[in-house]
């Protein structure tokens, strides 16, 4: 099970962390990658990180303003964003992986004022 947790409102150009915690089971050997899905939109890729390495890989639209990380430790992955635009306003989901992403968190909404 997989718990989003970070979401607020924040003004255009300020930072938000969000949190996704895991319980149940450990997931240092999953993937782990966080989506978003605004309103009348289709869920976007934003960001993920792998379990064997640490690698982590970006969509463009987020590319130096977003940050994942993790803590296998406490079974937590982190996303940082920085610099958020209006545009970045939708509910944020994490999600974990063995080859597909099949566990999913429940979502977390960002708001982003102009």
């Amino acid at each position: 099970q997989l718990q989003a947790s970070g979401g607020g409102l924040v003004q255009a150009g300020g930072s938000l962390r969000l949190s996704c915690a895991a319980s149940g089971r450990a997931f240092s050997s999953y993937d782990m990658g966080w989506f978003r899905q605004a309103p009348g939109n289709e869920r976007e890729f934003l960001a993920a990180i792998t379990w064997s390495d640490g690698f982590t890989y970006y969509a463009d639209s987020v590319k130096g303003r977003f940050t994942i990380s993790r803590d296998n430790a406490k079974n937590t992955v982190y996303l940082q964003m920085n610099r958020l635009k209006p545009e970045d306003t939708a509910v944020y989901y994490c999600a974990a992986s063995r080859g597909i992403y099949d566990t999913w968190g429940q979502g977390t909404l960002v708001t982003v004022s102009s």
